[in-house]
Parts: structure tokens; sequence; C-alpha cells
């Protein structure tokens, strides 16, 4: 106990930054909604648009998150959110932080006495949910945007992924219970929760296009002609396919020099599932890679290159990063995973391959580099489909009206 009274002393909840209800609530401002995120940068880089039709709604909103970031705080006041920050770990599994995890979202729920709870990503969902329950929310909306690393087949491949299988089927089951909805984003990830009876009702569980992308904001730029750039966007994962997308490389630049491979994302501080900085390092110093870091605006990046490539074998719902590039109008090449493959319309806007194939990637990054023209075609059909089935107000639509937040 003295262990977890420490972890919460230096953790603590910014609660100075709640904003206070109100004595004397409008009408129309009937709920106040708390949304909970195991990342803060998400809530601004993949949940504004629909923050904002909440408020807009006359809604009022407290959005959660690990970190004290300043530009995600400034963001979601400049807007009308409230944000509070909950202590909460991204990967790993420490009894003694995940406790204290789900105290201090008690604690905040107790305090806001939310009408509705809307969770999304793995931690948030479970502990969020089990939070809310305890804590007496009425109405709890989850948005499963993947089932987690645990749920792809590299990850229940030991004795021991299996093991933690069953024991996240067993939280989600906790975590699902009484909810209004289940929001999944691939078929998938709905049968999963069919099949291990995560919820009761399955008519509880709506399938919906991700989190759709902002057409506007991610406009559509000219490809370059010059030479074959290609792009990967993803957090550094081995199960991204970020070790097939290096091989493929080095078989593509034998037969187009000039061709120049790129990654932008953000380390994992997890070793065992993560790519090193040092293997990063070796395959600059190689001459192969071009590593672009982080960033908080990908635009930029996505204009530079012809085809943007995610090879992954994680456990995707529908990938964002390749939402935004299809956008901004690039040719995808991604796995057929369900999530992932939900993107590409095979040889229209891009191509699928095999998971963790090699030669099937190579091929497909072959085939762009020797045809810029076609690259860009499939580009132009990548920003129709985006328009078409991806736009973020589409999508924030059907999440309003199911989870009954539209204006009165």
């Amino acid at each position: 106990m003295a262990v977890f009274s420490e972890y919460l002393a230096t953790h603590a909840v910014y609660e100075d930054a709640i904003r206070p209800l109100p004595q004397t609530m409008p009408a129309h401002r009937r709920q106040r909604i708390v949304v909970l995120s195991s990342y803060s940068q998400s809530l601004t880089n993949f949940r504004l648009e629909l923050l904002k039709r909440m408020v807009d709604a006359g809604h009022i909103v407290t959005a959660v998150g690990p970190e004290d970031d300043a530009r995600t705080r400034s963001a979601l006041s400049r807007i009308g959110v409230d944000f509070a920050q909950i202590p909460m770990a991204r990967v790993g599994l420490n009894p003694v932080a995940d406790l204290a995890t789900i105290w201090s979202l008690w604690r905040l729920l107790r305090k806001l006495k939310p009408n509705l709870v809307v969770p999304y990503t793995m931690k948030p969902i479970i502990y969020g949910g089990i939070a809310a329950r305890f804590a007496g929310v009425r109405s709890r909306c989850f948005l499963v945007t993947g089932l987690g690393h645990v749920f792809s087949q590299n990850g229940s491949a030991t004795f021991k992924g299996r093991v933690v299988k069953q024991i996240s089927v067993w939280l989600y089951r906790r975590a699902f219970a009484g909810a209004n909805v289940v929001f999944a984003y691939n078929e998938a990830d709905a049968a999963d929760i069919r099949e291990h009876r995560m919820v009761r009702d399955e008519s509880l569980i709506r399938i919906v296009p991700g989190s759709g992308v902002d057409l506007d904001h991610y406009a559509f730029a000219p490809p370059p002609s010059d030479r074959p750039v290609f792009l990967l966007i993803a957090r550094l994962l081995k199960d991204k396919g970020i070790l097939e997308y290096i091989e493929a490389a080095r078989r593509v630049r034998h037969l187009y020099p000039n061709a120049e491979f790129q990654i932008l994302g953000h380390f994992d501080p997890n070793p065992v599932i993560g790519v090193s900085r040092d293997d990063i390092q070796k395959w600059v110093d190689e001459g192969l890679l071009n590593f672009l870091g982080d960033t908080l605006d990908v635009r930029p990046y996505l204009a530079g290159c012809n085809v943007f490539v995610l090879p992954s074998y994680y456990r995707e719902g529908i990938p964002r990063s390749i939402l935004e590039a299809m956008s901004v109008g690039r040719a995808v090449i991604t796995t057929s995973l369900a999530g992932c493959s939900d993107t590409v319309q095979p040889g229209i806007n891009g191509y699928l391959v095999e998971p963790r194939n090699v030669d099937d990637l190579a091929r497909a990054m072959v085939t762009l580099a020797g045809n810029l023209p076609l690259a860009a075609d499939m580009g132009m059909k990548s920003r129709e489909l985006a328009q078409a089935k991806f736009d973020v107000h589409v999508v924030n639509d059907i999440l309003i009206e199911r989870m009954a937040l539209a204006s009165p």
C-alpha cells in the first residue's frame, strides 16, 4: 500500500485544470462528457474534430491523457475543451501503476460526475470502462481503434502471449459490461469481440470506417515526379513491418539506385517489440534510410513522397497514417490484414501484400518505382476513395448520432 501511495503522490492528477460545472447549466448543454486517451497528443491529432462536434452540440467536454503537453492543452482550450492529466503507462503490465490509473480515473470521474465516458485504445477502454462503472457513470461508449498487440498473430504466438490475451479478454468483458455502444473499426475486430463474448448483446457493436480524415487539412498535393520516394510513418515497432521495409528497400535500390526510403515516427520504450536507435542509425549509416524523426505535422513529408508504405502485421483498426496519405493523394502499399486492407482497392489506389513477405513487398515497390505516372494515378484514386469513404465529418456524424449527442 505504501508503494501504491507513493506512486499516486508522484503522478498526481492535474485537477486544477478542470473547469467547474456552471451553477446554472443551459438546457441545451445537457451532457458532461469525458474522453479518455492513452496519449495526450492523440486528442488533437486524431480526435479534434469529434471534440469540436461535441462542444458545438452544446456539451461540456473534458479530455484526459497521461502527458501534460502544453500544445495539447492550448489546442483543446481554443475549442472549449478542458484537459486533465491521469497517470497511465501506454505499454507493459505493472499492477501498481495500473491500479493507480484506475484509482485516479475513479477519483476524476467522481469529481466531474459525467453523463458519458468515451474511451479509446486498449488501456483507456479497460481501465476507464472499469473505473466508470465503479464511479456510477450511466453512459459509456467505446471506440475500439484496434484490439492491440496481444490479439495479433505475433502477440499470441507464445505461451505468455496467450495468457496475456486471455487476461485481456476477461478485462474487456468487465470494461464493456453495461456499454451503450462499442464502435469497431473493422469486421475482424468486431468478429473477435463477438467470438470472445466481450459483450452480451452483439447489437451493441457498430462498425465505423476508422477515425476518418480531415480532407481539407490533409489537402491533395502533387507528388514528386523526378525519382521514387517511399515513406513509412509509424510508431517504431517491429510489428509495423519496419524490418521487412528495410529489406525490400535494399532490393529496390539495387534496381533503382536513385530511390529514397524514408521512415518517420517515434521510438517505443519496449525493446522487445520496438526497433532500436542503433538499428535506425545502422541503416542511415549504410546510406539506405533517411530517418525523419518525429513531427507534429506529417503533411510536408507526405507531400514529398510518391508512395506510402505500411507493411504492418500489428493488429490495426484502420491506420490513420494511411488515411492521411490517401487524402494527400498517395499510392499505398500495405498488407492484406484486416484494417490495412480496408484502405486499398488492389491495382486501383495501391497494392496489398502478404504480411512479413519481403518478396511480395519488394515486387510492389519495384512496380511503382519503375512507373511514377502509375503511382501518381493511384494517388488520385486514393484521394477519391478518402473523399467517398473516410471523410472525418461523415464518420463523426455516425458517432454523434449513435451516442445520442446531436443538438436538440
